[in-house]
């Protein structure tokens, strides 16, 4: 069961402190309110990091020690206050949410990076390699995600939205550039990951890439003939 944490009554005074400072910029003059403007993006970026950094260490200390770890143990290893904790997620699954939309964030944004920094295969393949990772966090996710919690329910749709299209992107050109089979589906190969990730076997925490590696070895089996005959065509 997710424990809701008490709710703090910071939202209330953060919006009539942040009411009366934009009364106090409409009625200053162009050069204050351009000083104000930049004060309130260097503001919005800091508080940006802040939660970054508060989603990243929630995400570590919910691999270590579960999702119910105290929320001053994340709060002291972000660096940030106890209160920011509270102020951006009022209950627990609203942070456990936030961490696992921030999980599908990197992993999608990941297929763009890989896929300009390598050669279609080998950006496929270190992919699949990172979506072992998210399924990872995944796992130790799994009691809270499948609570019923209304936090929790626009999980999926924001997956489907953000990894599959990504995945399907680097998989076609896998396909097009001879470096992965041409008869499989993307959905089949995520499954597939999904169901290696499953099991564990005692303290190897390296068995799930290692079988993925397999499995990556296998999606390029047979490619060097599909080159080979796409060359044949071209002469």
């Amino acid at each position: 069961m997710i424990r809701k944490w008490n709710t703090i009554p910071y939202l209330y005074g953060t919006s009539f402190r942040l009411s009366n400072w934009e009364k106090s910029v409409s009625r200053a003059s162009p050069t204050k309110r351009h000083e104000s403007s930049n004060a309130a993006r260097r503001v919005r970026a800091d508080a940006r990091r802040n939660v970054d950094a508060l989603l990243e260490t929630a995400k570590r200390v919910f691999a270590a020690s579960g999702v119910d770890a105290p929320v001053r143990e994340i709060a002291d290893k972000a660096g940030v206050g106890i209160g920011t904790v509270y102020r951006h997620f009022p209950q627990r699954a609203d942070l456990i949410a936030a961490v696992f939309r921030h999980e599908i964030d990197a992993c999608a944004e990941a297929a763009l990076s890989l896929a300009a920094m390598h050669t279609p295969g080998e950006a496929l393949a270190r992919w699949l390699q990172r979506y072992t990772a998210f399924v990872a966090t995944k796992r130790g996710f799994a009691s809270a995600l499948h609570s019923g919690d209304p936090a929790f329910g626009s999980l999926r749709p924001y997956f489907e939205e953000r990894v599959r299209p990504a995945f399907r992107t680097l998989l076609k050109s896998a396909v097009a550039a001879g470096e992965a089979r041409p008869d499989v589906e993307a959905d089949d190969l995520l499954l597939a990951v999904s169901s290696l990730c499953m099991a564990t076997y005692g303290d190897d925490s390296n068995h799930a890439e290692r079988m993925v590696a397999l499995l990556i070895d296998g999606l390029r089996r047979g490619t060097a003939t599909v080159r080979k005959k796409a060359v044949v065509r071209r002469a």
